[in-house]
């Protein structure tokens, strides 16, 4: 669950081959376990769910709904399957990279860089092409093409939101209240 926090304020930065684009992290959600009901390794490890039974730092990447691409960060020891997931970043750097990515009418708007773009998993994995490609890859390090960097900014705790997860519609209790989604208001923050 630290872990799901201290994201916030990193920079998800990628190599293009015409540059590097990066956001930073305004909004993530913990992953717990076998036993967390919301976790994909609630079905124990499959090939799917290997990755997060990995080493943490890499990146664990599904496709889902049969159409979208999410994208978690292993988080938690070799054999103890957890991920956060990441669910918005606020574009910063290689916009005009970003924006060739995301399908009109959600495309870039000058006058509202922040609104809406890259503010949910999917949307943020089409802008930034996370596919299948990054899924078990270190992105602790550049060498990927993708990898998460320290920024150096941090929150206060009045600056932080926590709420249940998203769609966890059919999770039983307490799985589905457990306040483990971790988000700041990217309009208080970037402006």
């Amino acid at each position: 669950m630290h872990t799901a926090r201290n994201m916030l304020g990193k920079v998800l930065l990628r190599q293009f081959s015409q540059g590097i684009a990066a956001g930073i992290i305004y909004e993530t959600e913990a992953y717990q376990g076998e036993d967390d009901l919301g976790c994909h390794a609630k079905a124990g490890r499959t090939p799917r769910t290997s990755v997060m039974y990995g080493p943490p730092g890499h990146a664990y990447v599904y496709f889902t709904y049969g159409m979208h691409w999410m994208m978690n960060v292993v988080a938690d020891h070799v054999d103890t399957p957890a991920a956060v997931l990441i669910r918005a970043v606020h574009p910063i750097i290689g916009l005009d990279l970003l924006d060739v990515h995301r399908p009109r009418p959600n495309r870039w708007n000058a006058n509202h860089p922040s609104l809406r773009w890259t503010d949910g998993p999917a949307k943020m994995c089409q802008a930034f092409q996370i596919d299948a490609r990054y899924n078990g890859k270190n992105i602790c390090s550049n060498h990927t093409g993708l990898w998460i960097a320290d920024a150096g900014l941090r929150f206060e705790e009045d600056q932080v939101m926590t709420s249940p997860r998203v769609g966890l519609f059919s999770v039983p209790e307490p799985w589905k209240s457990i306040p483990w989604r971790w988000r700041i208001d990217p309009k208080n923050i970037f402006g």
